[in-house]
């Protein structure tokens, strides 16, 4: 028998607590919302930091602050697809999308590496274009000043994307919310190359253009890990062995099976199997499998909901209950 993960509709009663299925959906909301609020500030914050440097960087003719200002520009426009990807989550499962929307957030995320690896490619060519051409840079006060803007822009950015990422479980808010934090520490690289170009030093301007190439393709490296690991299923092990922890502390339960966690958005999902005494009746099954699903909602931070299939103990002389599936294993 099979206690499904319900997101029981009519609670699962411990004390005066419930977990109302729209009370999880209440919170998914919650969670889009917030993270809309903060790509719009990101939005906002940036855009104003990109045109503040592009006119410095068309003036002056620093290669290392033009591959910033790209750079900067890219990060501004990557909060689109996630606010669209934010609220295409908030719609409602349909027969042919059981699950939600919530995968759009893992789609926006492939958008932003894309992005991240076009503004690497155009800041090393610049960078490498002006190694072999070296031009004087003007306006050095100008390009230092705009540097500072452009750390303290990303900075704030990146504190803000990167605290609601975590706080509702959005890998690609938080993967572009380290993206804006090394944003700005090569923002501080800027100031190198003017300090250079001030000594007479007309290379250093863009040497510092391909560090922050360098400094981008390292972004994207962990950019692209986080994404992949989300595309492919992969949670931290640390919630399967608190899944497993929980399961195994419920009443009733006298075994634990293979348990799967998988992430929908910013929200997980449960499937997992117990093991309990063959005598229960079939009503007895049940509960033991809502009080399981209860004890994983408690454990599993973001945990929206779980399948819990209940097994008993193997008897002697009895017929294998899964024999009829035994010819669709791998």
């Amino acid at each position: 028998m099979t206690g499904h993960g319900h997101g029981h509709g009519d609670g699962h009663g411990r004390g005066h607590h419930h977990h109302h299925s729209h009370d999880r959906i209440d919170s998914a909301l919650e969670g889009s919302a917030a993270g809309l609020r903060t790509l719009w500030f990101s939005f906002a914050v940036l855009a104003a930091t990109t045109v503040a440097q592009a006119v410095v960087a068309a003036l002056s003719g620093s290669v290392a602050l033009l591959g910033d200002t790209v750079h900067n520009a890219t990060d501004a426009l990557t909060a689109l697809p996630l606010a669209v990807a934010f609220l295409l989550g908030r719609r409602a499962a349909t027969r042919r999308y059981t699950y939600g929307f919530g995968r759009a957030e893992d789609l926006a995320g492939v958008f932003v590496v894309l992005v991240i690896a076009a503004s690497a490619v155009f800041a090393g060519y610049e960078a490498v274009r002006r190694l072999l051409d070296p031009q004087e840079v003007s306006h050095l006060p100008a390009v230092a000043a705009a540097g500072l803007i452009g750390f303290a822009g990303n900075e704030w950015v990146a504190r803000a994307r990167i605290r609601t990422g975590r706080r509702i479980g959005s890998a690609a808010l938080v993967a572009d919310g380290l993206h804006a934090r090394t944003d700005g520490f090569t923002s501080l690289a800027v100031l190198l190359g003017a300090g250079g170009s001030a000594l007479g030093r007309h290379y250093a301007d863009p040497l510092i253009g391909l560090l922050i190439t360098a400094a981008i393709v390292w972004v994207l490296r962990g950019a692209a890990r986080e994404v992949w690991h989300r595309l492919m299923d992969a949670v931290d092990p640390a919630l399967v062995d608190e899944a497993e922890h929980a399961l195994s502390h419920v009443e009733g339960v006298q075994a634990v099976g293979a348990v799967r966690l998988r992430w929908v958005g910013h929200t997980l999902r449960a499937e997992t199997s117990v093991v309990v005494d063959p005598c229960l009746t079939v009503v007895q099954g049940h509960a033991v499998a809502v009080a399981a699903e209860h004890a994983l909602l408690h454990a599993v931070d973001r945990l929206a909901g779980a399948t819990v299939h209940v097994d008993h103990a193997p008897q002697p002389a009895a017929p294998d209950p899964h024999a009829p599936l035994a010819h669709h294993a791998a």
